[in-house]
C-alpha cells in the first residue's frame, strides 16, 4: 500500500465514523455532526476567514457541518440570512467551537485513556 492510499484509507475511516450530537438546549434540538470534514467543505470558511469575516465564518461553519441524525445537513444556503440575523451569537460560537473541535476533543479523550 503506498502512501495516497494509506492517507485516502484514514480519511475514510474519519468521515465515515459514527456521528457525534450536542444537544442545543436554547434550540431544544439536536445537531449532528463528524469529526473531520473534506477540504471542499472547510474551503469556503478558510476563505471567510482569511477575508477576516468571522463571523460569516462561523455560520458557513454551522450550515455545511450541521447535520440531522441522518447525518444530512440541517441548514440550507436559503438559512444563511435568517442565522445571521435572528439567531443568538452565543449560541451559534458555542455549536461551532464543539464542531470544529471535535477531531481536537476526540484525541484529548483517547490520549486521556492510555
Amino acid at each position: 500500500m503506498n502512501i495516497t492510499d494509506k492517507i485516502s484509507k484514514h480519511y475514510q475511516s474519519s468521515i465515515g465514523g459514527e456521528l457525534k450530537k450536542i444537544h442545543v438546549e436554547e434550540w431544544d434540538t439536536d445537531i449532528y455532526y463528524r469529526t473531520t470534514y473534506p477540504f471542499k467543505t472547510e474551503a469556503k470558511v478558510i476563505e471567510l476567514q482569511s477575508q477576516g469575516k468571522t463571523v460569516e465564518a462561523l455560520v458557513e461553519s454551522l450550515i455545511a457541518k450541521g447535520l440531522d441524525q441522518d447525518g444530512k445537513r440541517l441548514f440550507q444556503d436559503a438559512d444563511r440570512i435568517k442565522l445571521m440575523h435572528e439567531a443568538d451569537p452565543n449560541v451559534i460560537v458555542k455549536v461551532c467551537t464543539e464542531i470544529n473541535n471535535a477531531k481536537l476533543t476526540d484525541t484529548q479523550a483517547n490520549i486521556a485513556k492510555e
